[in-house]
């Protein structure tokens, strides 16, 4: 496994943990390992990520309970996605009955 696709599975992991509010930030790693975090910003991925001259950039964007990572090198790239794990379970278990009827 690529450090470029072990460093996006860390802060897709970090991203689900995180707490319930909504967020959209970009994290641009530069060529000797600085950080650099934009929140907000509304620029396409590939394009920030070159004009600033990261070598990598991730994007999180964590709203009502989905949280979805897209993730850019010069030749690589993934997006993962998933919804809270206590969202999901809430969907599962609608129509599941909430009592037990014995005859």
């Amino acid at each position: 496994m690529s450090a470029f696709l072990k460093h996006a599975e860390e802060i897709f992991a970090a991203a689900r943990t995180a707490g319930p509010e909504d967020c959209d930030m970009a994290i641009l790693v530069s060529r000797d390992g600085g950080i650099h975090m934009i929140a907000g910003a509304d620029w396409e991925l590939e394009p920030m990520r070159v004009h600033y001259g990261a070598s990598a950039a991730y994007r999180v964007n964590r709203n009502g309970g989905h949280v979805r990572l897209e993730a850019r090198r010069a030749n690589e790239s993934c997006t993962l996605v998933a919804e809270q794990p206590a969202r999901a379970s809430r969907c599962g278990l609608a129509d599941f009955p909430q009592y037990l009827m014995m005859q």
